[in-house]
């Protein structure tokens, strides 16, 4: 048996590193206790134990576990593992990995089942599934972040498994072989897996023979999975573009999916270029639909495509700042005029004068919106000058 597998919790108490969720006071393990577990998403990086959860769930609860991936998963077999127990008195947990990729049609035949709980969906997934999944499947169930794992964690862990297996280890590589996993416990114990194979003691150069760096470049720092990011959208909004390429470039390899990578680009494309350049915000959405369809090691070159794009191109925050000051002033519907009010016969139709008549449209002098005049935004202020006249 691999020790991946003969090393994996099978208890709520034994997952390491997730103490907000299963600790003695964790929203799972209360959950759990009370018999209250609802439809639960489960996401975080690769090895942190999504899938170990879902199952020490299962086992905890006594219940039917059906453990598919949304990739292969077919209708047919929804129907059928919730067919079985129509007339049980178990209720069977579904856990599907790679929730992400869930198809429309498949939420859709998931969604009565979860209504009227005649099975409980459990799902993992390394990207945050808010962005895949329907409203409808948002609104009934919870998502839940597990987070890397950290050294002293991976290290007591390790500890337990040297002891037991009787394994040798120098130093310097026991560090090399924690500090290279990056929060990743079962990438961790397939390392030493294959370098004990290889060995009675283990040293660095044997582990380094098998991996030359770390799986995460830095990821084993909390701040840096953002750190990246932020350095990547600064670059971006400064326009340079070779220190843009860069962090794009440490992103992916620091295992960064390329679905947040593009989402981060399009809120840049809006928050940071506008109206300066509209075209920015449709590549953006198009490199979103792309890099979903197709992923590493080709999506790269689409991320570099708009990175380049968006570092060329002029800035203007108006509408960031726009809708910002909107936001603070919207209190209620007293400012709606009632000419313009639904039914209101007092209303005059723009297109009955030409396109456009003077009247007013909010009872509040505000002045939310101030054009920069940079790139389309100023041909945008000479139209709306031009339409008034």
């Amino acid at each position: 048996m691999l020790l991946a597998q003969k090393y994996r919790p099978q208890k709520l108490s034994e997952i390491i590193s997730q103490e907000h969720l299963v600790g003695s006071q964790g929203v799972i393990t209360r959950m759990v206790n009370a018999n209250a577990l609802t439809h639960s998403f489960f996401y975080g990086p690769a090895g942190v134990g999504k899938t170990t959860l879902a199952r020490a769930i299962a086992k905890e609860l006594d219940a039917p576990f059906y453990e598919k991936n949304a990739t292969t998963l077919k209708v047919s077999e929804i129907r059928e593992i919730i067919k079985q127990y129509q007339n049980s008195l178990f209720t069977p947990i579904l856990f599907i990995d790679e929730v992400h990729r869930m198809s429309k049609t498949q939420q859709e035949v998931l969604l009565p089942y979860m209504e009227d709980m005649e099975c409980i969906v459990l799902g993992a997934s390394t990207q945050n599934p808010y962005y895949s999944l329907t409203s409808a499947i948002r609104s009934r169930s919870h998502s839940f972040a597990l987070h890397s794992i950290l050294a002293e964690a991976m290290e007591g862990f390790l500890d337990k498994v040297l002891k037991s297996e009787k394994i040798e280890i120098q130093k310097d590589a026991k560090a090399y072989l924690i500090h290279s996993s990056s929060g990743d416990i079962r990438a961790m114990l397939h390392l030493l897996e294959s370098a004990n194979s290889m060995s009675d003691t283990i040293t660095i150069d044997t582990l380094k023979s098998i991996r030359k760096e770390p799986l995460r470049a830095g990821s084993n720092e909390d701040d840096s999975h953002y750190d990246v990011i932020s350095a990547m959208i600064k670059s971006i909004r400064g326009s340079d573009i070779d220190a843009s390429l860069y962090y794009l470039a440490l992103a992916i390899n620091a295992g960064e999916s390329s679905e947040f990578i593009a989402r981060r680009l399009a809120i840049l494309a809006s928050e940071d270029i506008g109206n300066a350049n509209p075209n920015a915000l449709n590549l953006a959405a198009s490199t979103l639909t792309i890099v979903s369809q197709i992923g590493f090691p080709e999506a790269r070159i689409t991320l570099s495509q708009l990175v380049i794009y968006l570092a060329s191109s002029p800035k203007s925050n108006s509408a960031y700042l726009a809708i910002n000051k909107a936001l603070e002033a919207a209190i209620d519907d007293r400012a709606v005029p009632e000419h313009i009010k639904t039914h209101s016969k007092d209303y005059k139709y723009p297109h009955d004068f030409g396109g456009w008549v003077e009247q007013k449209y909010l009872n509040m002098d505000v002045n939310f919106y101030q054009s920069n005049t940079i790139g389309f935004e100023k041909t945008l202020s000479e139209w709306l000058e031009r339409i008034k006249k």
